[in-house]
């Protein structure tokens, strides 16, 4: 007999089900990582694709409350990257704060 013949005969789990773990893990990690970009454009699109993910994830298991909020999710950064392509909305870019101008009060 082989020496690894018999290393995992049986995954613990299907192949399918493995697929769905890894595309909810993606999806969580890309809605994660597009907090954190300052780019609108690209933060939607990885909105988009992360909501995706799990809307796909919530349909697996079977959850009505997680699947509308991943659809509200994903309806709502598809509408926002469709304004910013087609020139409604305006890319505002870098998120940073404005420059506010002050000048010294003076003290009486």
């Amino acid at each position: 007999m082989p020496p690894f013949n018999n290393f995992l005969p049986v995954a613990p789990y299907p192949l399918l089900e493995i697929i769905i773990y890894t595309v909810a893990g993606l999806g969580a990690i890309l809605i994660a990582y597009a907090v954190f970009l300052k780019a609108e454009k690209r933060q939607d699109v990885l909105l988009l694709i992360g909501s995706l993910c799990l809307v796909v994830y919530s349909l697996w298991i079977g959850n009505l409350i997680f699947l509308v909020a991943m659809l509200g999710l994903f309806l709502s950064s598809l509408v926002e990257w469709l304004e910013i392509l087609f020139g409604f909305h305006q890319d505002l870019g870098a998120k940073t704060k404005p420059e506010i101008k002050t000048e010294n009060p003076k003290i009486i």
